[in-house]
Formats: structure tokens, sequence, C-alpha cells
């Protein structure tokens, strides 16, 4: 018995192993496909709304496709240019940021506080977080070069959505049980619109108070927070470093610790008061979990496999939830059961 067991893991582990080495391999096509489905999950509900008030399926996907290309062609036109500016200007902001730095070590060895420079260079350097933002979002832009592909994408997606149910109905005794497939669509879609509305308000409160301290970039570093919201726990942090570090290169000491001030109010009472108000927590993940998924999904995906690490992970455990010989698996991915009690 323990040697059959033995043989599972092991075939279980070679095909783990042989998915993650193809997922790897095809990047490049998986990449615009997960965005096409992250997409057309979140319009899902709206897809719905229109269809119960009487219009056409058609009609209804039209109607949601145009508002995508709209939506899409308006943040491309403001944002675009942010990015291509911010790109420009990144070795100036980088070389601010150094030379701050070493402003700093010299007051502080003025102080009589002596440090290794040369080691903290080595191993504490700000400005590379600047590059690493720049690498970011050019990532995000090559992932987007497929708009066209991930548009018509989604519009099959839907179009496949409305249809589903007619083909079940017309499978009659035959067609299989529903319950568990239609309660895991209704949970996925449910937390994909209620995560994207939050996304987008903290998005837009964090452009509203950069803009209001005058902070380059609002917009692009607005953006980017509405990205990583989806990723919780640190999502928020890695969004915050580079805009304080911004503002600390632009406008001093006093504006960066404004800049870091909003990022932590707008998370606290976006991630704390207003998110679980709508969702709960009966989709949540560990912090572990969620660590580990964001290095795993971006270590695969790259740039967008960080920004979806959270989704795709969590769909996985609701998927594992609805088979009770996995279940115990999504238990583990899970948060503190404990903590969670009142």
């Amino acid at each position: 018995m323990e040697t059959q067991s033995g043989h599972n893991f092991m075939i279980t582990a070679a095909a783990f192993v042989v998915v993650v080495a193809g997922m790897q391999a095809a990047t490049s096509l998986l990449v615009p496909f997960l965005l096409a489905a992250f997409i057309a999950i979140i319009c899902l509900p709206p897809l719905k709304w229109l269809t119960n008030r009487g219009l056409s399926a058609a009609v209804s996907v039209l109607v949601i496709t145009l508002v995508l290309v709209l939506a899409g062609s308006l943040i491309g036109a403001f944002v675009g240019a942010s990015v291509a500016e911010f790109s420009s200007n990144l070795p100036t902001y980088q070389a601010r940021l150094q030379q701050q730095t070493s402003d700093l070590i010299a007051w502080l060895s003025g102080l009589g506080i002596k440090l290794n420079v040369q080691l903290l260079r080595e191993n504490l350097d700000p400005s590379v977080a600047m590059g690493m933002a720049g690498n970011l979002l050019s990532g995000l832009g090559n992932a987007l070069t497929n708009t066209f592909l991930i548009i018509l994408t989604v519009i099959f997606l839907l179009i496949e959505a409305t249809a589903i149910p007619h083909k079940w109905a017309a499978m009659g005794e035959q067609a299989p049980s529903t319950g568990a497939f239609e309660k895991f669509v209704t949970t996925v879609s449910s937390y994909f619109a209620i995560k994207t509305w939050v996304s987008l308000a903290t998005g837009i409160c964090i452009t509203l108070w950069l803009s209001l301290l005058g902070v380059d970039h609002a917009l692009l570093w607005g953006l980017v927070a509405f990205l990583f919201n989806f990723v919780p726990n640190i999502g928020s942090i890695i969004a915050a470093i580079p805009a304080v570090l911004l503002a600390l290169v632009q406008l001093g000491v006093g504006d960066a610790l404004l800049t870091a001030l909003g990022f932590v109010v707008v998370n606290i009472v976006m991630g704390n008061v207003v998110e679980p108000r709508f969702m709960g927590k009966g989709v949540g993940l560990s912090t572990l979990v969620v660590f580990l998924s964001l290095v795993f999904w971006g270590w695969i995906l790259g740039p967008v496999g960080m920004l979806l690490s959270v989704p795709l992970t969590m769909v996985v455990k609701l998927a594992l939830e609805e088979r009770q010989g996995t279940k115990w698996i999504a238990v583990l991915l899970g948060p503190d059961i404990e903590a969670e009690k009142p």
C-alpha cells in the first residue's frame, strides 16, 4: 500500500514538473489567453445583467466589447505617454537617488556613525527599485502588444459563455451535474468583479493623492496601484515603493512621507473595511501562499504572472475544494482558521 502511494506521488510530481515546463515554454502564447480569460470572467456579471434586461447575447457581447475597446484606448492614450516619459527620465531619477543616498551616508558619518559604504551600496541600493519599476512597466507593455488577440479571445469566450446553458439543456438527462461548476464560476467571477472595483477605487484614490502632492506620473502610479491591488498583503508595498522613491527624489523627505502615508491609509481602508464588507474571507489565502504564488507565477509568466498570481492560485484552490480527495490541500492553502474566528 505504501509502495503504491509512493508511486502515485512520484507520478503526480513528474506530471507537475512536465506541466510547469510546458507552461514556461509556452509563455508567449499562454499570457494573452490568461489575460483574456481574466477579462472575460470580470465581464460575466455585466453580460448577465445586459441579457436579463432583454438584450440579445450578440448585442450584449458587442456592447461589452465596445466598452473594453474604449476603456483600453483611453488608458493607453493617457498611460502610454507617462510610461515613455518615466522610462526616459529613469536614469536621471536613479542618479539623483544615488546622490541622496551618498549625502545621507556622509551626514551619518559626520555624526560619528561609521558605515561600510561599499557593503551598503552593494546590498542596499534604492535606485534598483526604480529600475525594477521600469522593467515591470516594460514587461506589461510587451504583454499588451497582443491587444487584438486578447480582445478577440474575450469576444469568443463571452459568446461561448452565453451558449453553454443552451448546450447543457440540449443534452437532456445525459447532461452532467452543473451544481459544482456553477458554484465555481459564480465564486470566481464574483471575486474578480469585487476585487476589480476595489482595485479601481484604490487606483483612483492614489492618483488623486499623488496629483495633489505634485508627484510626477500620478496616473501611472495609480495604474500600478490598481494592478498590484490584486496581490493582497504585499501588493500595496510593491506598488508604493517606486512612487515613494520618486517623491523623495522630486519633492523631498516630507512629501515622500506624505506619499507613503497616502498609500497606507488607502490600502488600510480598502483592504480592511471596504473589501471585507462585500467579499468576506471565504476565498482567502495564507500570507505564505500569497508570497510563494507571486514568486511561482512570476517565474513562469513574468510580470503578468505576478499580477495574476493570486487569482490563478485562488482558481486552483476553488477547484481543489470541489473534490473531497483534494479538499485538504485547499485548507492548507487558505488562511489561519482560528485567526478568522470572531
